[in-house]
């Protein structure tokens, strides 16, 4: 199986290679045309370990490596690295069940597919007989960067640098990414929002190839955001795994339907779950929560995908996003795999920030998905509700998905039950969850999340309370337009 550009069919490249460079050469993301060839035995899934599972998922998506290569990587991507034996537990709460993705070591839901990344990219580096050393460039709207940070974190032939929006992440998201050590990271914060990041770096894989700005320099660039296939596939093993443990409580029966409930900004998570259908998960329907940058919401209304409006900081910050990169993989998939099409769309988007979708396109989208949005008012008025309800503590971002799936649930009638996808650990925005359940927030933030925990008696990840006293490394701060020129002087000096 061979990936090629979503805006181009003649940019094809193997799996592997497709991990190492992240974004193809015009800008594109990396996809399969073939659904057939993904395809897995959904009944002898059901029961089996989550790393069983992410063996036969990832080697679908992935088929570069053996069957016996990939159980090795997963091994290394996962073992002793979360901090209960269920790497991605389900838990009813309510009438529907929260997946929880926020047990790894940085308490977000990025953790899952980067703990495998680092795996595959020095695999393919191995297998494609490479001796560039890879720099990897993120953009970030908070939990990815500590993630990535985290996963390659003086992992041989790599080096990472981090961008994430200076006033646009919560203060331990910050904590968490200019506390990290490792001889090969690099954090910086930029005067803008994510959505300047996330488009300088882009533009920084665009210039490089064409002007080759690294020729000469033994460095190639990739990238750890969700635009890399090696980043994305592993996020739909949590899919099955939520399905297995449904039919494992007795919940629903093998080969029953439920629905999905996603908290997104970026579309990568949900663009997971879609895999994960056309795989042959039994998938009704995925519903897309956005807060109150709700760019997505009015897309799947109307077809028209319009980022020129009003940008919100909200309590949600990680869901603070207008430009939605993997929605272009969703879109070369529902137009079927018209390469031109995306690519008048996303030409359409860089010129006038805007485009409309086909009317057979926008059908396949509305086949698929439902989606809605939460403001922040009602962010906390959920959490102090289902806390109320239930005893269970959620997150700003699951609180998103959990009001979202309701409203749908009111709207459409629906029976099917829910999944909702939990994306971090409510103590990453301790302050926000504390007032939304009644609390008042002390000065320093360490101080609120022990109310929190005293308050609701759960426990604060271990990797959260370690960054009061840790050492802040990274304190570099740049203009949103000074990116391309802050990477090349990094690699150019040999600082990372």
């Amino acid at each position: 199986m061979l990936y090629n550009s979503t805006r181009n069919k003649s940019d094809k490249v193997s799996p592997s290679v497709a991990v190492l460079n992240g974004i193809a050469g015009d800008g594109g993301l990396y996809m399969f045309s073939c659904e057939e060839e993904i395809k897995v035995d959904l009944n002898s899934l059901i029961g089996k370990p989550f790393t069983d599972m992410a063996t036969v998922i990832i080697g679908k998506l992935l088929p570069d490596f053996t069957n016996e290569e990939m159980a090795k990587l997963v091994k290394r991507a996962y073992e002793n690295k979360f901090e209960t034996e269920d790497i991605t537990p389900t838990v009813k709460v309510g009438d529907d069940y929260v997946l929880e993705l926020f047990r790894g070591p940085t308490s977000a839901f990025k953790d899952v597919a980067l703990s495998m990344l680092p795996q595959l990219m020095t695999a393919s580096i191995r297998k494609n007989g490479i001796k560039d050393k890879i720099i990897i460039l993120t953009a970030t709207s908070g939990d990815t960067g500590k993630a990535a940070l985290e996963g390659f974190c003086d992992v041989e032939g790599t080096g990472i640098i981090v961008f994430f929006p200076e006033d646009g992440v919560s203060r331990i998201q910050r904590l968490q990414m200019t506390t990290q050590k490792g001889d090969n990271t690099c954090v910086c914060s930029i005067k803008g929002n994510f959505d300047d990041a996330q488009s300088g770096v882009k533009e920084i894989f665009n210039k490089v190839k064409s002007e080759n700005l690294l020729e000469g320099t033994g460095v190639r660039l990739s990238s750890a955001n969700s635009i890399n296939i090696g980043r994305l596939a592993p996020q739909v093993v949590y899919y099955f795994k939520s399905y297995s443990d449904l039919v494992g409580a007795g919940e629903i029966k093998c080969g029953e339907e439920v629905n999905f409930c996603v908290p997104t900004g970026n579309f990568g998570d949900i663009l997971a779950g879609y895999l994960a259908k056309i795989m042959g998960l039994p998938v009704n329907r995925l519903i897309c929560a956005s807060n109150s940058n709700n760019v997505l919401t009015d897309f799947f209304d109307t077809g028209v995908y319009d980022r020129n409006r009003r940008f919100y900081k909200t309590v949600s910050p990680s869901m603070d996003i207008l430009i939605s990169s993997n929605l272009e993989r969703m879109l070369y998939i529902a137009s079927g795999y018209n390469t031109e099409e995306i690519s008048g769309y996303m030409t359409s988007l860089n010129e006038y920030g805007k485009y409309a979708v086909s009317e057979s396109t926008l059908k396949m989208l509305k086949d698929n998905f439902s989606s809605g949005y939460c403001d922040e008012n009602n962010t906390k008025k959920t959490i102090g509700k289902v806390y109320k309800e239930y005893g269970y503590l959620l997150d700003t971002h699951t609180a998103v998905a959990y009001f979202v799936n309701e409203e749908y649930k009111k709207r459409s009638g629906d029976k099917t039950k829910s999944v909702i996808l939990s994306t971090a650990s409510p103590f990453k925005f301790s302050e926000s969850v504390l007032e939304s359940i009644g609390g008042k927030p002390e000065k320093d933030v360490f101080d609120t999340m022990e109310v929190l925990s005293e308050k609701t008696g759960v426990a604060i990840p271990k990797n959260l309370s370690g960054v009061k006293t840790a050492e802040i490394r990274h304190k570099n701060c740049i203009e949103k337009d000074k990116i391309l020129d802050f990477v090349l002087n990094k690699i150019k000096s040999g600082l990372l």
